[in-house]
């Protein structure tokens, strides 16, 4: 099967200066050897804690900012190979939307504007078919035309989020990535951007990357999911191999914190000791195994590679392999 996106060992390391001089003493390796695809018209949910890595993946994927290494296969093109100028024309089929709407938008710029820039940069359409478009944009997000000369500030956190989704849809995209789109929003707000989402997503064969730290919210809108660990992916599945049976104890614990929507119902919670280690002082081998409550002497010294349950599920543990 040929994916929408393949990613193929992404890294994104940071280096860290110190001294007159601004010597690189180190390494943050916010995300290191990541690899997954995604294939058309599906939403591939992204999980972790935070610091986890998941947001830099999600901005390494779009260039905005540049990998340290690895490949990112986009329709086949190695997008990391790109010039700046071919990379304007593959942005035009992936775009990104951010966690805080306002933070994202330019206060200074209408709605209409704000709509309109995309299609601008790229060319598209005369200034009176652009102006038709923003409108039908608006219209298909769930925003009155009338409010198209407001400005952000004018708005509520999840019409300002509406506005972004409309700017992100403006070209057309084949992939949308969803930087925690809902969590800056009150619950009953998030629960109407993320049906938007998945309507919209029918209506235009859309593929979602979702990310998350939510695992209710990845649940209802993934097809298939990755928990990610210090910037390694640790588990990779469809959302009932992942939340039925999960493989890694992390993924196990994430899940236990998970509330359960029948107040009688019992279920052991998994407490994590200790404190997410350093990205810039990992620990060897398992980066997990400090905070593992299965850990043994192997983990402590190999770092493990994900492996193949069968299905689409795949971990990244010494006790399956």
């Amino acid at each position: 099967m040929s994916y929408l996106l393949e990613v193929k060992g992404l890294c994104k390391h940071f280096p860290i200066k110190k001294g007159v001089l601004r010597k690189t003493v180190g390494l943050v390796k916010a995300v290191d050897q990541v690899s997954f695809y995604v294939k058309p018209g599906e939403t591939f949910g992204l999980v972790g804690e935070s610091g986890c890595g998941k947001s830099t993946t999600g901005r390494a994927i779009l260039r905005l900012i540049e990998p340290t290494s690895g490949q990112i296969y986009f329709e086949g093109e190695d997008i990391v190979k790109l010039s700046r100028t071919h990379l304007r024309k593959a942005r035009r089929d992936m775009q990104m939307v951010f966690q805080d709407p306002y933070a994202s938008l330019n206060p200074r710029m209408t709605v209409t504007e704000l709509i309109e820039e995309p299609l601008q940069v790229h060319g598209l359409y005369s200034t009176k078919e652009r102006r038709e478009k923003v409108f039908e944009l608006m219209e298909i997000v769930g925003l009155n035309r009338s409010y198209h000369d407001r400005y952000p500030h004018e708005f509520s956190g999840g019409q300002r989020q509406r506005i972004g989704i409309a700017r992100a849809l403006a070209l057309q995209p084949k992939l949308i990535i969803a930087d925690e789109p809902v969590s800056a929003l009150d619950v009953s707000i998030q629960s109407q951007v993320v049906n938007l989402m998945e309507d919209l997503q029918e209506e235009f064969n859309l593929s979602y990357i979702f990310i998350a730290h939510d695992l209710s919210v990845v649940r209802h809108i993934s097809d298939r999911v990755g928990v990610m660990y210090l910037g390694r992916m640790v588990e990779i599945g469809t959302k009932q191999e992942l939340y039925q049976e999960p493989a890694h104890p992390y993924t196990e614990a994430l899940l236990s914190a998970v509330p359960i929507p029948n107040p009688k119902a019992k279920r052991e919670r998994i407490v994590l000791k200790g404190d997410v280690p350093s990205p810039a002082n990992p620990p060897t081998g398992c980066a997990f195994h400090p905070r593992c409550p299965k850990a043994f002497e192997r983990c402590m010294q190999e770092r493990p590679e994900l492996i193949h349950l069968g299905g689409e599920h795949y971990v990244a543990c010494h006790l399956y392999g």
